[in-house]
C-alpha cells in the first residue's frame, strides 16, 4: 500500500503541474484555501492554516494572493475587533465551482469503466483512510518534534 500511496502522490503532483502549466501556480496553490471558506464560511487565517495543515506563513502568502485577486476579502471579526476573518467573494465561489467541475470531469473520465459498486466502495474506503490518516497526523507531528539521540548530535 505504501508503494501505491507514493505513486499516487507523484501522479497528483504531475496533475498539479499539468494544470498550472502556463498559469500562475501561486494563485492555483492558494485556491485550496477557498474550499473550506466556501464550505464553512468566514474563518480566521490561523484556523484556515490548521484546517489545511499548512504553515501559517504559507497561508499568509496565499491569502495575500487571494485578496489581491478579489477571491477573498478580510472583514473585522465580530468577537474580536483586533482580528479579521476571511470571507469568500462571489468571484471566489465561481473559482470553487469551476475547480469542482474540473475535478468531477477528471474523475468521471478516469472511472468511466468502474461499476457503481466499485465507486461506492472506493469512496467509502478512501473517506475512511483519509479520516484515519488525519487523526494520526498529530501523533506523527509530535513524534517528529521529539528530540532523538540522532537529532541531538
Amino acid at each position: 500500500m505504501s508503494d501505491q500511496m507514493a505513486r499516487l502522490m507523484r501522479v497528483v503532483h504531475a496533475l498539479k503541474a499539468a494544470v498550472t502549466a502556463g498559469g500562475d501556480s501561486r494563485e492555483r496553490a492558494a485556491h485550496v484555501l477557498l474550499f473550506p471558506l466556501s464550505r464553512l464560511g468566514p474563518q480566521r487565517q490561523s484556523a484556515l492554516a490548521e484546517m489545511v495543515h499548512a504553515d501559517p506563513s504559507t497561508v499568509s502568502r496565499h491569502v495575500t494572493v487571494l485578496v489581491d485577486a478579489g477571491l477573498v476579502r478580510r472583514v473585522a471579526d465580530a468577537h474580536d475587533g483586533r482580528a479579521s476573518q476571511l470571507v469568500i467573494t462571489p468571484a471566489g465561489t465561481d473559482v470553487v465551482a469551476a475547480m469542482h467541475r474540473e475535478r468531477e470531469a477528471l474523475f468521471d473520465s478516469v472511472t468511466a469503466e468502474w461499476s457503481d459498486e466499485d465507486l461506492t466502495a472506493f469512496g467509502d474506503l478512501l473517506e475512511r483512510f483519509v479520516g484515519d490518516l488525519t487523526d494520526a497526523l498529530p501523533s506523527v507531528v509530535a513524534a517528529q518534534s521529539r528530540p532523538t539521540p540522532e537529532k541531538d548530535r
